[in-house]
């Protein structure tokens, strides 16, 4: 599936769209250069599994967990920018919670496919390159694409591909 998106409220938008895809257990890997959007669709996810309190980059605190308000699986939001190995993600004990999660992980690709059995990997590319100074974040056309990788992601909904306003 590819989509153009136009700007961060669109990109909320798709992963409001996108949560209605994802079923607990799943595991979704989010890769982009700095600025791309990464953490605005994790926004849009949240949103659509309509989880409990804000979601933010968790940087420096690698991880959050998200309880669903009224059932529904839980979001399990990872930044693995800062993890060098398998090893470090696999210290965080995400296993333990993969089966009732959709666990999403920033900066996950060559680090978080062994969670699971399979995933969705998330392309986002910014065509004008990473964000500077100046610039707003939320601002650009933004390019994404999901690859899906294993048995359970066969014959799932997704959004009609196209431009997401």
């Amino acid at each position: 599936m590819r989509y153009r998106v136009p700007d961060g409220d669109a990109m909320r938008v798709l992963g409001t769209a996108l949560a209605g895809v994802f079923r607990a257990g799943d595991l979704v890997i989010l890769s982009g250069g700095l600025g791309a959007g990464k953490t605005t669709l994790v926004q849009g996810i949240g949103a659509g599994l309509d989880v409990r309190g804000q979601v933010a980059s968790p940087t420096f605190i690698i991880s959050r967990v998200h309880e669903p308000r009224h059932g529904g699986p839980v979001l399990v939001h990872v930044d693995a920018y800062r993890l060098r190995s398998l090893g470090e993600l696999d210290d965080l004990d995400l296993d333990a919670s993969t089966d009732e999660a959709v666990t999403v992980v920033e900066w996950g690709e060559g680090k978080a496919e062994a969670l699971a059995a399979g995933h969705a990997l998330i392309t986002i590319d910014r065509p004008r390159g990473a964000v500077t100074q100046d610039e707003d974040p939320a601002a650009g056309v933004r390019v994404v694409t999901i690859a899906t990788v294993g048995d359970a992601w066969q014959h799932r909904a997704w959004p009609g591909e196209g431009i997401i306003a």
